[in-house]
């Protein structure tokens, strides 16, 4: 895969979908920000929020601040956006996030509740570090979470139903996980790299988390705010192909000098 300068990447994020007019509808959004601000916790992606974004023009706010959603009350339906210079933005800070766990051969734990879109975006990352130096934390066996196995594959773990991989916001399967690394005796992840609630949840437990979030997953974004996440990438999270997030993944990797050529 060729490296994209930073205009080539922004273009290939607007053309695809990924960013720019993204695919998610301005209703969803709202409807999400409003039961995150009412305290629903499926929207709370494992973070302890409190009673500190309790107002969902709060909500807004950051939402139009770090991903680049409308910034507009008054606009309720439509199509709503991602700005794709915030996405490279924080491709960039979760890149000297990754540069910095190389260099330290840190222990490293991906995860994902995206698998349908963000799988091999992890697993490409996993194998950088790894040829980097770092350890690339093997999960405990045996676990379960929400009424289905916590497996692992192509060094991200996952969340299993019936023999398929789950799609989950769930914090669940990464306290199964933290929770079984310490029964073991065996160390946490210096970092975690994820999505959903697995990210959410390793920050809120004080591991150096970074991640992936939709334009309709404001949960993240505040914990990046807030100092418990450390970067959070903007995104549409499940577009048409996963191969259209390779042109990301390549100047992820080469930003955190993770490429043979680097």
């Amino acid at each position: 895969m060729p490296i994209p300068s930073r205009a080539a990447l922004v273009d290939h994020l607007v053309r695809s979908r990924i960013a720019g007019d993204v695919a998610t509808p301005r209703e969803n959004n709202l409807s999400h920000y409003r039961k995150l601000a009412n305290g629903d916790r499926h929207y709370w992606l494992g973070l302890e929020l409190g009673d500190r974004w309790t107002d969902e023009q709060d909500v807004l706010a950051v939402m139009a601040e770090r991903c680049g959603v409308i910034d507009d009350a008054e606009f309720r339906h439509g199509q709503d956006t991602i700005d794709p210079e915030l996405t490279v933005d924080a491709l960039e800070r979760m890149a000297a996030r990754l540069r910095k766990a190389a260099a330290g051969k840190e222990r490293v734990l991906f995860a994902t509740g995206h698998p349908g879109g963000l799988l091999d975006v992890h697993r490409a990352t996993a194998a950088a570090l790894r040829t980097a130096g770092c350890e690339i934390v093997v999960i405990p066996e045996g676990l379960t979470a929400d009424e289905g196995m916590v497996f692992q594959f192509a060094d991200v773990a996952m969340l299993e139903r019936g023999a398929t991989l789950w799609h989950t916001h769930s914090p669940e399967p990464m306290n199964a996980i933290l929770d079984g690394l310490e029964r073991e005796g065996r160390p946490l992840p210096n970092l975690v790299v994820a999505d959903h609630g697995w990210a959410g949840r390793a920050g809120q437990r004080g591991i150096d988390s970074v991640g992936y979030a939709d334009c309709n997953d404001p949960a993240l974004f505040i914990g990046e705010a807030e100092g418990t996440v450390q970067v959070t990438v903007p995104l549409d999270d499940h577009v048409t192909s996963p191969r259209l997030y390779d042109p990301m993944t390549a100047y992820l990797l080469d930003a955190a000098g993770l490429t043979p050529e680097a």
